[in-house]
Parts: structure tokens; sequence; C-alpha cells
């Protein structure tokens, strides 16, 4: 774990902010960060403040020097809002700020056409283990684990709407630490708020796995429009 960026935004229109008006002295987002994960794609979801259930999510280009906007959706936050990532406590139906990867994709659906990164077919063995008790904890597992209740866990099938297609977010994947959280994605749209993940509309969740291509790194930072939530890169 590394300490870390913020997204560092001001109170300009949000058009303006997300880079998507032009005019003199509008920057766009990833250039006001400190850290956009190395790479010439990053994914942005923003929500108005840590208690906001819903926001933005911008996906970007980095295009001879400059970040460009190439599309924007309305994003769904935990049913608790945003909480910091370094900190946060699984349970808690909050959705972890900070810096991430994106592992690999998966699905209830076949991928689209074009899709670059690795994908998964959801089958009825595939769970996703949150059992903190687990040697599998925070991992994709088929079948599961007998050290692994399904009680603490997600039988990944039972959410075709939402899994339909998905993008695993790296929070606490690398080195889990128990307690803090499993199971983050990007996926699509339920009924209402996530569990802490970020969703956005089924089409556009067709189209950033369409966009993103392993060989520029994607990255996901999520944060705040004020600048306040200072973020963990891991």
């Amino acid at each position: 774990m590394r300490p870390g960026v913020v997204l560092t935004l001001v109170s300009v229109s949000s058009l303006a902010l997300l880079g998507l008006t032009p005019g003199p002295g509008s920057t766009p987002l990833p250039a006001r960060m400190a850290d956009t994960g190395g790479g010439s794609q990053l994914i942005t979801a923003q929500a108005a403040g840590t208690d906001a259930t819903s926001g933005t999510l911008t996906w970007w280009d980095l295009r001879d020097g400059r970040w460009v906007a190439a599309g924007t959706a309305p994003a769904r936050f935990g049913a608790n809002g945003l909480a910091e990532g370094g900190s946060r406590t699984q349970g808690t139906n909050t959705t972890p700020t900070g810096l991430y990867d994106l592992p690999f994709a998966f699905g209830t659906k076949a991928a689209p056409s074009g899709t670059r990164v690795a994908y998964r077919a959801v089958k009825d063995s595939s769970w996703w283990c949150q059992d903190n008790d687990s040697a599998s904890y925070n991992r994709w597992v088929e079948p599961l684990p007998q050290d692994c209740r399904a009680s603490e866990s997600e039988h990944l099938v039972s959410y075709a709407t939402q899994y339909a297609y998905a993008l695993v977010i790296g929070f606490n994947y690398d080195r889990p630490v128990r307690g803090r959280g499993a199971g983050i994605f990007l996926h699509v749209n339920g009924k209402a708020a996530t569990a802490g993940c970020v969703s956005v509309p089924e089409d556009a969740m067709r189209r950033i796995l369409q966009w993103a291509d392993p060989a520029k790194r994607p990255h996901v930072a999520i944060g705040t429009e004020d600048g306040v939530t200072a973020v963990t890169r891991y």
C-alpha cells in the first residue's frame, strides 16, 4: 500500500470539471491528479461527497500528452456512500475511495465484441469468496472451497443483471487484509445503490469493456468532487 493521491477537483461546472467543455484554463480531471496509475487509460468515478450514492463515471485516453474523455455515464455507489479505502470496514455498504488496477473482467453474458481484457464466463460453479476465515478471501473460486462459507460469499450466477458484465476493481486484492472488504467491482446497475461496488448502465459497461486495453494499463480512481477525500493506492 502506498499513500496517496487526491482527486483534486475545483468548484466549476460539472462539464468543465470532466474536461468535456473546451475553453481557456480547462484542465481535464486526470491531469489534476497526483497519480493516474502510469498508463494511458483511466476511469474516474466521482461522487459529490462521501455521503453520496450517485455520481459520474468517465473513461479517459491519454493522447499526445493530453487526457481526453472517451465516454461518460451516470454512476451509483454504495448505499452508505464512500469510505477511504485504507480504513474501510467490510459489510458497511461503502464504496472504497482509491486508485486501483483492474485485474480482469467477467460476466454472465458473453464478452462484448472487441473485448481485450481477460474475461471469465460466470458458471454455476463460480463464486467470489468473502469469508474472512478462508484462504481464498477476496478471490474468484470454482467451485467454492470447503473453508469458504457460502453465506459469506457471492454466488455470481445469482446476479444475472448486475454481473451481466463486470470488471474487478483491485481493492484489497493483491495483499488482502481480512475485514477490509472483498468483491468490489465495476458492474451493471441493479435496482438501487450498491453494497460497495460502482455500477453503471449496461450499455456503458459494454462500451467500457470494448474500450479497455490491457496494453494501456487502465486503472480506476474513485473519489469525491471536493477533493477532501484522500485516497490510497495499492
